[in-house]
């Protein structure tokens, strides 16, 4: 009786460790992983760009959990500089309204300014549309380097607004209005330089497979 009884203690130990070693992972552990995921994607990504810390900073704030891929990520990219360029829109259109009001000189730099951002605003717009045109799962035909010239040119020339505005604003001694000004838009210019070479990357594999087919 007695071994019996230690035989049934023993099963019961087995069994009860067994199931220690194949208990599901809790939800916050697998949601932790996922995340870490996701950030050595977008670390590894970033590396390819020119201001990789901005774009580190950028894309973990706004992408959730889930490991994004290469073409999310451009689009996320491409959706942040929008949403900045935005916003620095409507910083100089209140700038400019205040000028015209006191008839100040520096006026007319930054209704320049304004009107290139502006067109950055618009092209950003339109390479976001294009991008979401662009199935991953669809077949290698001319169509799809045409959406991608599109975009790549849209975002290029959005990229040569932004820094055409910034170059408006020169030298080291300028007033807090031009010095805050040339920051908003220096901004925009980062992203979208970061933007572009995202993109690059997610298209690179389009134009490899392209090269593979017809050597």
């Amino acid at each position: 009786m007695a071994k019996l009884s230690h035989s049934l203690v023993l099963t019961f130990f087995f069994i009860f460790c067994i199931t220690i070693g194949t208990v599901e992972p809790s939800t916050d552990s697998v949601r932790h992983s996922r995340r870490s995921r996701a950030r050595t994607f977008i670390e590894a990504s970033c590396q390819s760009t020119r201001y990789p810390t901005l774009c580190i900073k950028c894309l973990t704030r706004y992408t959730n959990s889930t490991t994004p891929n290469s073409q999310q990520l451009a689009r996320t990219a491409l959706t942040v500089s929008l949403y900045r360029a935005r916003y620095t829109r409507s910083y100089l259109v209140k700038v400019a309204k205040e000028l015209v009001a006191t008839k100040s000189k520096e006026y007319l730099v930054v209704r320049d300014c304004l009107l290139q951002i502006d067109d950055s605003v618009n092209q950003l717009s339109q390479s976001i549309g294009e991008l979401r045109r662009l199935d991953p799962k669809a077949k290698m035909t001319d169509d799809i380097f045409w959406h991608i010239d599109n975009v790549d040119a849209w975002v290029s020339a959005a990229l040569t607004d932004a820094s055409s505005c910034v170059d408006e604003f020169r030298g080291q001694r300028m007033s807090k209005m031009k010095a805050s000004i040339k920051s908003k838009v220096l901004n925009v210019a980062q992203l979208t330089s970061n933007a572009l070479a995202l993109f690059h990357q997610y298209s690179a594999r389009y134009r490899g497979a392209a090269i593979e087919k017809h050597p």
